[in-house]
């Protein structure tokens, strides 16, 4: 698990360094805080069509083609990001960049397949303290890079460097990195059915919507805060790249230390409902504190929170969501779910452009805590409770056969 924590780990800095720059560029080009955020959501429009099919893929040819695929398509991405020269080319980039995105869902696949049910949480932290560190790193590199101008930022060259870090995790993958999935699981992940009814599957189980619809509605509440929080300094203190990759790095090195040491602990001693519910709380508070910032004290409380939250949030959810899948399709559900999360970081975005442009740079934080607010109760209400035993081969998952066997066979990955 240290190679593939290594391999992502790179291809995420490469992710964040763009993060802090994206929305000045945006700028730069004209666009409005409606357009800057439709920038940001291409990228997971993208992810949305992709993720079912690479999360399929993975479960039928392995894990590591996915890897090696994804990456290639990333380099691509970030390498036509820093040639790009107006703000279609900006929203092509980002529409490849998301599409090939197919490397969270494997990777976690991935940690699936090696991991028992009672140390998934602790596996799928691993995953977060990459996403952690790569906010910790590639933001603040991204951020020198581009500099501290809001108006003139340099694109080039921290997407070029983005591009150098994932051909680095394409090599690490070719070289140091086994197949994790066995062919027995494959064969069987073989005869499934098409990408529609796959979806539909999954939300025909109870427990695994619910989960799947709080995963889609925290990601809307905190992508919305992450695609926003540019613009929102630059009014509030008028910063630029720069400044704002230092809150990220900030965010990254808290999420990155819950998610790669303390979670295994919390997890273990109090369950992933209890800790998904302390994170969605620490969320609520996050967002509410952002429009009461007038001062660098009280917005690295508010983004502490905030980052405290996602820390706990993150992997309880995805192993709460990988508890419900079979070893054979683990990479289906977890596709179906990060879909859902790509339709989050669609409709979150846009959602907080809206606000932001008709009712001011606070509306979309005030909106995501309503938002998170509601997912508190839901994890109070329906999820806390005894702990349901884990999904084995001997317990099938009931499926709707007579649909599944009329669907054409002709396109196996769509």
């Amino acid at each position: 698990m240290l190679i593939l924590f290594a391999i992502v780990l790179t291809d995420l800095i490469g992710f964040g360094i763009v993060i802090p720059l994206l929305p000045f560029y945006a700028e730069h080009f004209g666009a409005s805080p409606n357009t800057v955020t439709a920038v940001m959501a291409t990228y997971s429009a993208g992810q949305l069509l992709m993720a079912p099919v690479w999360g399929r893929l993975s479960d039928r040819l392995g894990r590591r083609p996915v890897l090696l695929v994804s990456l290639v398509g990333s380099i691509f991405g970030y390498l036509w990001l820093g040639f790009a020269d107006s703000l279609w080319v900006l929203f092509a980039a980002r529409a490849v960049q998301g599409g090939m995105a197919g490397n969270i869902a494997a990777a976690q696949a991935y940690i699936a397949d090696v991991t028992t049910p009672e140390k998934r949480a602790k596996g799928m932290g691993m995953i977060g303290a990459a996403f952690g560190l790569g906010f910790i790193f590639g933001p603040f590199i991204g951020g020198i890079l581009a500099g501290s101008d809001p108006h003139h930022p340099d694109a080039a060259a921290p997407a070029f460097l983005a591009a150098g870090l994932s051909a680095l995790a394409f090599l690490g993958t070719v070289f140091f990195l086994k197949e994790s999935l066995p062919a027995e699981a494959r064969r069987k992940a073989g005869a499934r059915s098409s990408r529609l009814v796959a979806i539909r599957r999954a939300f025909e189980r109870p427990r695994l919507r619910l989960l799947i619809l709080l995963f889609f509605a925290i990601t809307a509440a905190f992508s919305a805060m992450e695609t926003t929080f540019a613009m929102w300094t630059e009014r509030q203190f008028g910063w630029g790249p720069q400044q704002v990759s230092y809150i990220f790095v900030y965010i990254g090195l808290l999420a990155a230390t819950i998610q790669g040491g303390l979670i295994h602990r919390l997890t273990r001693k109090y369950g992933e409902k209890r800790v998904l519910l302390a994170g969605t709380a620490s969320i609520v508070l996050g967002l509410l504190m952002v429009p009461l910032s007038g001062t660098l004290p009280l917005l690295l409380i508010a983004t502490g929170l905030l980052a405290i939250g996602m820390g706990l949030t993150q992997p309880s959810i995805s192993s709460l969501i990988s508890r419900e899948a079979q070893a054979h399709e683990q990479g289906e559900v977890l596709g179906v779910a990060q879909s859902t999360g790509s339709f989050a970081r669609i409709c979150g975005p846009i959602a907080a452009g809206t606000l932001m442009g008709g009712l001011g740079r606070h509306a979309p934080y005030l909106a995501g805590a309503a938002v998170m607010a509601a997912v508190v109760v839901a994890v109070w209400r329906k999820l806390l409770g005894p702990e349901p035993e884990p999904l084995t081969e001997a317990e099938p998952v009931p499926e709707p056969l007579a649909v599944a066997e009329t669907e054409p066979e002709t396109d196996p990955v769509s």
